[in-house]
């Protein structure tokens, strides 16, 4: 069986003056501080979140 595709996405930016819905989002990812990183499954709804607040994280390919 392949193994599942992993995307690791670090906060860059800080979550102090975003909307709600932004730091929500963060959160829903595991994240809620800078320099924060998470391991997380690609499916589509991470690719979403990840989209939503793409000027607050870096996001690196995994195998």
């Amino acid at each position: 069986m392949a193994a599942k595709k992993t995307v690791t996405v670090t906060q860059t930016g800080s979550i102090l003056g975003r909307k709600a819905d932004q730091e929500a989002t963060l959160k829903g990812l595991g994240l809620n501080k800078r320099h924060r990183t998470r391991t997380l499954e690609d499916t589509p709804a991470v690719r979403g979140m990840i989209a939503k607040v793409a000027h607050l994280v870096c996001v690196e390919e995994n195998a």
